[in-house]
């Protein structure tokens, strides 16, 4: 498998079993690097407190310190920066790809997820309005939709503007599909057919005796 473009690229498709494989790539390397963020700031001396990478979908959080009052340096706060940049691109390109297996567009990430990310940091700023309260409906609404489609529905079955199906054939074909080749079961093989006659349309044996005398 091309990692650089199942991982990076947001062009052709990918499959439900791909995108949960890449949701575990993700949220492993995200746990990893932050583990290696806690380890050579240990070694070094460098406070970091409790570390999160959040992106909406997939967070990682790691806590190497047990005193979280004690003030934490910059150095791991620099770092989270571009780590969260490049997770939230790889979600992004696994995402897109999987909406074009739905036949979507890739802007569909939009309502399915960014939404979500940006009513997760700048909701209170609503109040607890009618207003506010549905725009939280809808944005729930649209990231249960969003993990539905991406995480749980079947792709198009067939090449779409996006690109081939990712599945091999043998997975694909549909049930009603016709196959070519004689037919097994149900078809009337006239050749296994045995005329029968009837023992009366015969000659009697006594008309046979008579004859041969």
């Amino acid at each position: 498998m091309d990692y650089v473009w199942f991982l990076f690229r947001f062009e052709g498709r990918i499959n439900r079993a791909k995108y949960w494989l890449a949701t575990l790539i993700i949220l492993c390397s995200m746990i990893s690097a932050l583990m290696l963020l806690a380890t050579i700031s240990a070694i070094f001396g460098i406070a970091t407190g409790p570390l999160a990478i959040n992106i909406v979908g997939i967070s990682a959080s790691f806590e190497l310190d047990a005193d979280t009052a004690v003030q934490v340096g910059l150095f791991p706060q620099v770092v989270i920066i571009p780590l969260t940049f490049v997770f939230a691109w790889s979600y992004a390109a696994a995402s897109i790809k999987r909406l074009h297996d739905r036949n979507k567009s890739g802007w569909w990430i939009v309502p399915f997820i960014v939404a979500t990310g940006l009513y997760g940091q700048f909701g209170g700023w609503l109040g607890g309005s009618y207003a506010a309260a549905f725009i939280g409906l809808a944005v729930f609404i649209a990231f249960i939709w969003g993990l539905v489609e991406m995480y749980c529905l079947r792709g198009s079955p067939w090449t779409n503007q996006f690109g081939a199906n990712p599945l091999p054939k043998a997975q694909t074909r549909s049930r009603g599909e016709f196959r070519p080749g004689p037919r097994t079961s149900s078809a009337w093989d006239q050749h296994s057919e045995i005329e029968s006659v009837p023992h009366s349309a015969g000659p009697s044996a006594g008309a046979q005796v008579k004859r041969e005398a």
